[in-house]
Formats: C-alpha cells, structure tokens, sequence
C-alpha cells in the first residue's frame, strides 16, 4: 500500500503444490541501508522462479554489476527485478522442465525509498514489464487476491493511516485464508515510512497472535451482525402473500 505515511507490505508464507504438501516459506525480502535506501519485494508464484531471482539480485550486491544496493533510483529497481524475472523464466523455460508443464510464472511488489528520490511502489509481471502505483490505485495485489480485495477497495486511501491500514491489511488477509486453502500464517508485515530510508516496522503474525485473533473474531461478528440488521427485500412479502415464489 503506498500511503502519505509511507509504504506497507504484508504478506503470508504457505506455498503449496496440492493439498497434501504445503509448506512455509517468507514471501517478503529486505534490501536495506539505514537513512540510504530500504527495498521491499514480496512475491507469488511458482516458488523455484521466486527464490531464484532474489538469489540473482543478492548475488550481484557482490559484483559490479548494477545492483538493488546502486540504483539511483526505485525505477530503475523495477527495472532490475524485472530484468531478473525475465532472466529466471527464460531459463526454466528452456530447460526439459518445460515440456513437464510447469508454470513458472511469478509476479513481484518492488517497493521502497532511495534518498533523494520519493517512496515508489511497482508491481512487476512475469514477462518483466512493470506499472506504478497512483492516487487513484494505492495499492497492489498478487497471488490469490479476490477475496481479500473488496475491503481494501473500500478502505484504503493514500490518506489513510497506517495503523488503519495494518487493521485492513490483516482483515483483507482474514478473509483470503478463511475461503482459500493456498493462504495461511504466518503473515509478514514491514513499513518504511516516508524520508526515513529505513524498514521502521518488521513484525510477523504466528498462529497463536493475541491481536489477529482479536481482529479475525471481532470481523466476524461484525459481519453476521451488520448482516441480520439489512433490511428484509419489500417484494418478499407481496410474493408470499399472492402465493408466487420468493
């Protein structure tokens, strides 16, 4: 989410490969310089393809090779993730893997600030191209996202505090895991607030976490009781009455 306040990343950590063989791996990596820069990525995919392209981009932190640690600016951060993702899906695809069927499309969030330039956030496909996130599009969304998409889009502005924004994020999270088996905990949150050039928040979210099971129950009630209190539809009540059906 890319807020006045700065940016918001959270994501979960179950990969899967049918119902019987899911697993936990983070889905956010760091890159940072305290004051400097802070790069956010959060990925969905194929897991093999994610893994190795933040295996690329921290193997050319070594080299001279343009890196996330020397770009001037978030732009061309975008541009390195999507040139590695291009890099990565090519070669799997032209490997014997191929011809197995395997999907090895992934998409990226590339997010942060460098100082001297503003905080950005892109999200970045398959194919390697990228968009920006606007006022009119504050945030992104990969992987399983449908039904934790309706309470963002009513909530979430570039004015909206991030303590409102954590609260929709977790529900939005919620309502995802509750209808899809393919998201689950733990979650991992990070926020770099604006001109600080730094991660100021890392937390991640355990099963066991006093306050997501707050939310997660509170939600819940919320729901069933705004729920009972709709009005009844005023034609159910014409239709009994002439014997038509409801």
């Amino acid at each position: 989410m890319a807020l006045d306040e700065g940016l918001l990343f959270a994501s979960d950590s179950r990969t899967n490969a049918g119902v019987d063989h899911v697993s936990t791996f983070s889905k956010m990596a760091v890159f940072e310089t305290p004051g400097e820069r802070a790069i956010v990525l959060l990925n969905s995919g194929n897991l093999a393809t994610t893994q190795a392209v933040v295996s690329t981009l921290r193997q050319a932190l070594h080299s001279e090779r343009p890196n996330l640690m020397s770009a001037a600016t978030m732009f061309d951060v975008a541009t390195l993730v999507g040139d590695a993702v291009r890099q990565v899906i090519h070669h799997h695809s032209s490997s014997q893997l191929a011809q197995s069927g395997v999907d090895f499309s992934c998409n990226f969030l590339v997010g942060g600030q460098i100082a001297g330039d503003a905080p950005r956030l892109f999200l970045v496909y398959a194919e390697g191209n990228f968009i920006e996130s606007s006022p009119d599009t504050p945030y992104f969304q990969i992987g399983e996202s449908k039904y934790g998409k309706p309470i963002i889009d009513r909530v979430i502005r570039p004015s909206t505090p991030v303590d409102e924004a954590i609260k929709c994020a977790l529900v939005s999270f919620d309502s995802t895991i509750k209808s899809n088996l393919s998201v689950g905990l733990p979650i991992d949150l990070a926020f770099v607030r604006r001109n600080e050039c730094r991660v100021g928040l890392r937390h991640r979210i355990e099963p066991e976490d006093a306050y997501f099971g707050s939310i997660r129950r509170a939600w819940g009630q919320g729901l069933r009781k705004v729920f009972n209190e709709l009005p009844d539809p005023e034609w159910l009540g014409a239709g009994r009455e002439q014997g038509g059906r409801p």
